[in-house]
């Protein structure tokens, strides 16, 4: 047969046997190294996912890396992600560093055209967020907020007029 669509039982048995095994042990790290792991990605978070993604994949189709490899290699992005989500819950600018900072795009019904160029957002994005929220108009929102996620959260106008807090967000303040 051709080589290109089976090489062999043994092949087939090793990707079996260290396929179960590999995900076996991806599972257990990521249990122990808690719920933040598989949390809402930031940046940081989703090249630490595609890191191990691939690293899973080399370890199932790569005859030249042995499962312990893999193992180890799968336990040192999972333990770096740990030691700097650790860290950046704790220091500021280690935080600032790995996630950024929010950034605000419109404000009080208007546009902040610069932070929208910075961030690459367009105005309709931000007009879908804020339908998306259930205003009816630009008007209505204190506020369209960039989060570190990639998301737009919109923040509604008090009844009253005043706005709702925006700590930590960059904007025209």
């Amino acid at each position: 047969m051709d080589m290109a669509f089976y090489s062999g039982w043994e092949s087939l048995l090793r990707t079996l046997i260290v396929g179960v095994l590999a995900y076996g042990v991806l599972v257990t790290f990521l249990r122990i190294s808690g719920n933040r792991t598989l949390s809402k990605m930031n940046a940081f978070d989703l090249i630490v996912t595609v890191a191990l993604g691939s690293t899973l994949a080399t370890v199932l189709l790569s005859k030249d890396v042995a499962l312990a490899e893999g193992a180890l290699a799968l336990g040192l992005l999972i333990s770096l992600q740990f030691v700097i989500t650790w860290l950046s819950a704790r220091v500021s600018w280690v935080k600032r560093l790995v996630t950024g900072e929010p950034l605000m795009l419109l404000y009080r019904g208007k546009f902040l055209t610069a932070s929208l160029r910075r961030a690459r957002v367009t105005k309709d994005e931000v007009r879908s967020a804020v339908r998306s929220s259930g205003l009816a108009s630009l008007e209505a929102a204190q506020a369209v907020v960039l989060e570190t996620d990639g998301s737009l959260s919109v923040v509604k106008q008090e009844e009253g007029g005043t706005g709702s807090s925006l700590n930590g967000v960059r904007g025209p303040h």
